[in-house]
C-alpha cells in the first residue's frame, strides 16, 4: 500500500509539472519581428596565376609575387574558363585566375515583444510576483526592473499590485544584429599556346653555297705571254714581200 501511495505522488507531481508547462506556454505570448537597414557591400579581386595543382590542394602565384596555398579544395568548387566549368584537376600550370569575393552586410533590429496575462496571487517587490493564470495555475515571474504593470488602464510598478488583481505585463527588446552574405566568382583563362616546335629531323635552315666559276685550262694565258714575238713576225713578213717585190722589178726592166 505504500509503494502504490507513492507511486501515486510521483505520478501527481508529474502531471502538475506538466499542467505547468502548458500553462506557461499557453499564456506567455511572445511576438518577433525583425526590420532590416541598408545593405553594404564591399568587393574584392584577387588575381593570380596556377602555379601547381596536387591533388585537391592549389597553388596560385599572387600579383605581389607571393605563392598562396588553397588546401583541400572541394569537388564542388567550379572556375568558369572560356564559357566553361572547370574543377580543381582540370586546372593547369600557368592559367590565370580571377576571384571576385562580393561581401553583403545588412544591420537587423530584432524586436521581441512578450506578454502575460493573469491574477496576483503573491507579490515580493520589487523582485518576483506569482500569478494564477488563466487555465488556473500559477507561475512566479522575475520582475525586471522597472517593469510596469497595466491595472485597469493605470500603469503601476511591483508595490502596487496586490493578491487578486487581474494585471498584464509587456516586456519589448530590441537586439541589434549583422547579417553578413559572402559569395564569390572565379573565373579563368588558359595559358598561352607554346611556339611551334620543328620536327627532331629536320633542320631549321638549309645553307645553298654557289660555287665560284672557275677558268678552263686551255682558257688560261701563261704569265710570260705578249704580243712582241706577233709584231715581230709580221714586221719579217713585210720584208720578205719587199724585196720580192724589187726582184721582180729590176728582172722586167733588163727585158725591156
Amino acid at each position: 500500500m505504500n509503494t502504490t501511495h507513492s507511486w501515486s505522488r510521483v505520478w501527481l507531481a508529474l502531471a502538475a509539472v506538466m499542467a505547468f508547462a502548458i500553462g506557461t506556454n499557453a499564456q506567455v505570448k511572445t511576438e518577433t519581428t525583425t526590420h532590416e537597414g541598408n545593405p553594404s557591400q564591399q568587393v574584392t579581386v584577387e588575381k593570380g596565376e596556377v602555379v601547381t595543382v596536387n591533388g585537391n590542394d592549389l597553388f596560385v602565384k599572387m600579383e605581389d609575387g607571393s605563392v598562396r596555398h588553397f588546401p583541400n579544395v572541394p569537388e564542388s568548387a567550379r572556375v568558369m574558363v572560356e564559357g566553361r566549368e572547370l574543377g580543381v584537376h582540370d586546372l593547369q600550370p600557368g592559367m590565370k585566375l580571377e576571384r571576385t569575393i562580393t561581401v553583403t552586410t545588412t544591420p537587423k533590429t530584432v524586436k521581441t515583444v512578450k506578454t502575460v496575462t493573469g491574477k496576483v496571487f503573491h507579490v515580493s517587490p520589487p523582485n518576483s510576483v506569482v500569478l494564477t493564470l488563466e487555465d488556473g495555475t500559477n507561475q512566479k515571474f522575475d520582475i525586471p526592473r522597472g517593469q510596469k504593470f497595466n491595472i485597469n488602464g493605470e500603469e503601476k510598478d511591483a508595490f502596487g499590485l496586490r493578491p487578486g488583481m487581474k494585471i498584464s505585463a509587456t516586456k519589448i527588446t530590441e537586439a541589434p544584429e549583422t547579417h553578413v552574405q559572402q559569395e564569390q566568382k572565379v573565373t579563368g583563362s588558359m595559358p598561352p599556346s607554346p611556339p611551334p616546335v620543328p620536327p627532331a629531323d629536320q633542320p631549321i635552315l638549309i645553307a645553298h653555297i654557289a660555287p665560284m666559276p672557275v677558268l678552263a685550262a686551255e682558257e688560261q694565258l701563261p704569265k710570260t705571254g705578249s704580243m712582241l714575238p706577233l709584231i715581230g713576225l709580221v714586221g719579217s713578213l713585210f720584208v720578205f714581200v719587199g724585196l720580192i717585190i724589187r726582184i721582180v722589178r729590176r728582172s722586167v726592166l733588163k727585158a725591156g
